[in-house]
Formats: C-alpha cells, sequence, structure tokens
C-alpha cells in the first residue's frame, strides 16, 4: 500500500521499520469511531462549502459501506497499513478515486486519533460502569438473603468482632460506588472534541467544529489545538480510575480465597467457576480470583505505561503517544473480563452458615460487648477493658469461652456482672444492638442495601 504521505520521500521506507510503525494490529478495533468521525467531518465540509456537497454526501455514503463492509467480515483489514485511518481512507481512494481523496480535507492523523480513541474509551467507559452496577447489584442481591448471617469481622487478619455476611458484602458495594463515580468522572472529561485541532495549529478553513461535536455526540469542543492533540489525561485518567478498580477486585479475590480454604470454608464456589488439580484429585482450586489477583497487577502496569510514556513528551503530537492504545485498551479489556466472571462466580457460590457463626463463636470477639456491658453500669472504659482482658486470659487458661465462663468467675473479677451478661456478650446481641446508621445490624444493613440501590436507580435516571 502506497503511503499517503510519500511525496516528500525518495525511497520507501524499510520493511522494519515500517512493522514497527505500524498500529493497525490494535488500533483496527477503532474502525467503527473512525468511520463515524469521517463521515461526521464529511458532512460539515460538505455543509461549510468547503467540499463540493454532492461529493461530501457521495464520500459519507462511502464510507457507510465500508463499515458494513467491515462489520459483515466481507472486508478485511489490511496488515499492511499503517494504521486504521490509512486503511479506511485508501480503500475509500480505491472506491471513488479522487472524489475519496478530498476526506481529509482540513484534518489531519494526529487529531483523528485524538477523536477516535475519545470515542472509543467513552464507548468502553460505559461498559465498564454498566459491569460493575451489575456487579453492585448482585452484591446487594445476595445482602438482602444475609442480613442475619453472622460472621467475624477482621482486624490484622484476625477475629475481632462480630457482624453479618451482608455487612461485609456492603462494604465492597461502598467502594464499587466509587469506582463508578471515577468512571463518570473520566468520562465526563474524556467527552470533548477534538476535531478541527489539525496537526497542531488548528487549519485555514472555514470549518464549523460545533456541527461535528453535535453529529458525534460531545459534551463540548476542546479549547487548544495543542492541547487537542496532545492530551492523553483521558487515558490515564481512565486507565487509573480502573486501577482502582481492580484493587478492589483484587481484595475482594483474596477473601474468598480465604474463605473458599478448608480453614475457613466460609463459602463454596459452584463447580463451574473453580478448576482441579492434574496431580491431587481432592483440590478445587479458585483460579478466577486468583488470576484477578494476578491481572490486577498487569493492569498497574498499563497505567504506569501510560504515566511514564507521556511524562517527557514536549507539545504537541509525538510518535509515543501511538503507545497509548495497547495499554489503556488492555486495562479495559482485562477489567472487563475480570469482572464478567467475577459477577456469575458470586451468584452460583454457596453460603456456609453454620461455619460463619462457628468462627464467630470463638476468638472471644464479644470481648468488646463484655466491656461496654461494665461502662454501661458505670465503670471507665479502660477499667472495664482491663477486666474483660483478664477474664479472657482466664478463658484461654480453662479452655472455655466468655458465653460459657460461669458467673462466679466474673463476679470475682467485679462484682457489677450480673447474669444479663450472658445476653449482653451473646453473638446475636452484639449484631443487632450495633443499629447505628452504618453498623452490621440487621436493620441498618437493610438501609444500606436500600441506600446503594437507590443511588443506582437515581445514576439510570439522570
Amino acid at each position: 500500500m502506497a503511503k499517503m504521505w510519500a511525496g516528500r520521500f525518495s525511497k520507501e521506507v524499510d520493511e522494519k521499520v515500517n512493522d514497527f510503525n505500524s498500529s493497525i494490529s490494535f488500533d483496527a478495533r477503532m474502525y467503527k469511531q473512525d468511520i463515524q468521525g469521517s463521515i461526521a467531518h464529511v458532512t460539515m465540509l460538505g455543509e461549510c462549502g468547503i467540499i463540493d456537497l454532492e461529493d461530501s454526501k457521495t464520500i459519507a455514503n462511502e464510507l457507510g459501506a465500508i463499515f458494513q463492509d467491515i462489520h459483515s467480515g466481507e472486508l478485511e483489514f489490511d496488515p499492511n497499513a499503517e494504521d486504521i485511518h490509512m486503511f479506511v481512507e485508501a480503500e475509500l481512494t480505491k472506491r471513488l478515486g479522487e472524489t475519496g481523496k478530498r476526506l481529509h480535507t482540513a484534518r489531519s492523523r494526529n487529531d483523528q486519533v485524538a477523536l477516535d480513541i475519545r470515542m472509543n474509551l467513552k464507548v468502553e467507559t460505559k461498559a465498564v460502569i454498566k459491569l460493575v452496577k451489575q456487579l453492585v447489584t448482585t452484591l446487594c442481591d445476595i445482602a438482602d438473603n444475609h442480613k442475619t448471617t453472622v460472621m467475624p469481622g477482621y482486624t490484622h487478619l484476625q477475629r475481632a468482632q462480630p457482624i453479618t455476611f451482608a455487612h461485609h458484602l456492603m462494604a465492597y458495594a461502598q467502594m464499587l460506588l466509587r469506582d463508578i463515580g471515577r468512571l463518570e468522572d473520566a468520562y465526563d472529561r474524556m467527552d470533548v472534541m477534538p476535531l478541527g485541532s489539525g496537526a497542531l495549529a488548528s487549519t485555514t478553513y472555514p470549518i464549523d467544529r460545533q456541527r461535528v461535536c453535535d453529529i458525534l455526540g460531545f459534551k463540548e469542543i476542546t479549547q487548544n489545538s495543542l492541547d487537542g492533540v496532545s492530551d492523553r489525561d483521558f487515558c490515564i485518567e481512565l486507565a487509573s480510575a480502573i486501577s482502582i478498580l481492580m484493587m478492589h477486585l483484587s481484595r475482594f479475590s483474596e477473601e474468598i480465597i480465604l474463605w473458599c480454604s478448608w480453614e475457613f470454608k466460609f463459602i463454596d464456589l459452584d463447580d463451574a467457576y473453580a478448576t482441579g488439580s492434574s496431580i491431587m484429585p481432592q483440590k478445587k482450586n479458585p483460579d478466577i480470583t486468583e488470576l484477578i489477583r494476578g491481572k490486577t497487577g498487569r493492569v498497574y502496569g498499563d497505567l504506569m505505561t501510560l504515566l511514564t510514556m507521556m511524562k517527557g513528551l514536549p507539545l504537541a503530537y509525538n510518535k509515543d503517544m501511538q503507545e497509548d492504545k495497547e495499554a489503556i485498551f488492555d486495562a479495559v479489556d482485562t477489567v472487563k473480563l475480570c469482572l464478567s466472571t467475577f459477577i456469575p462466580m458470586l451468584e452460583t457460590m454457596t453460603v456456609n452458615k453454620e461455619n460463619m457463626r462457628a468462627a464467630a463463636a470463638k476468638g472471644f470477639i464479644n470481648a468488646t460487648d463484655c466491656a461496654d456491658y461494665l461502662v454501661k453500669k458505670g465503670l471507665a472504659f479502660r477499667d472495664a477493658y482491663k477486666i474483660t482482658g483478664t477474664l479472657v486470659a482466664k478463658c484461654i487458661s480453662l479452655n472455655t469461652t466468655l458465653e460459657d465462663l460461669p458467673i462466679y468467675e466474673y463476679r470475682q473479677l467485679c462484682d457489677t456482672f450480673d447474669n444479663d451478661v450472658y445476653k449482653a456478650i451473646s453473638l446475636d446481641t452484639c449484631v443487632t444492638q450495633r443499629n447505628i446508621d452504618g453498623g452490621p445490624a440487621p436493620e441498618a444493613v437493610a438501609k444500606q442495601i436500600k441506600y446503594v440501590r437507590e443511588k443506582l436507580k437515581a445514576d439510570e435516571n439522570q
């Protein structure tokens, strides 16, 4: 394929340089956006009288035909094309001759690619947001069924205080709501139309940038042509939001890995979302969550690629910026793959309520409630704390629990104790009494679930 820019050069580019320079292998995925952008651009050129109106309509119609041919598989991408922009333009010129050559009037590949990647990532960002919302809805659905399922809450991976499984899940729902907010913010800042910036200094043609903006459904146009072609903040911001989302998925995955182990056995994954061992027939491995944990590092690498690529670039466009697409596309593809497998894995898992409660019954996770019992009867918290700590040490020496420790043992340390202490330190009391907003009590968690569902609904109505 002859190079569109070949006039300046006296010899062909070295074949290895040609391959090194090419981006068609990864930017071909933007063919729809490239063609949509070109149709909007040529429509504006015809309406503004910059090219003949009939030529404009002919080009737009043929671009539509090229799209259909690519979409149907009738037209295959030429691996020798430098990029998707050149491929489409070359195919158009092959079909329309001189008329096709008018398409690129008042446009550069620099502002063309800036447009294409914004349009592509707008679509991808919405797709990621949709998946995250599905995950949040799944968490709400599971939590609705486990508002009274008692389990231990942990700090330092040590049993700390009793909570419910629903409360634990809704913590992740809050993280994911923040992820949605970050993705929506990133979308808002990428929703700016750069076409018309030219190579870097706009154009002398009397184009109507707002018309192109309106056709393509952007919120507004870019306000500086240098920035219009050299800005990749939106790629970095999206990669950052995805990295934080992946971090949340990785944390959740780590817990699922723990919960699946025989040491916990809080949940069982469906056989369709686990794998076995090549040598150990008893094994059932949570490979999906392990891969998500590993792929999180990969996405972090994509973010670092973008940050490092951009950090030393003078204005305006530099070829380094071709590296943006592989990194951001990989981040997008990875998070979509992780979410699309994580959601049904959660939907099909089995929750072992009895094991969760049995774990909550051990480890003295009601010790704080025992101290609070004394505080409510008039003791200072630090005194109550010391007394309870001594009681825990006593239980350990006797191989018993606070629930089973005889009342006379309590009274030897403090005569404030009475038989009502056993109700105060029961797991159900420990949970249900924490009925403040944001707490683990069933009523409080029900409010959390309602809040999250309303947030999702309000977001859909915006």
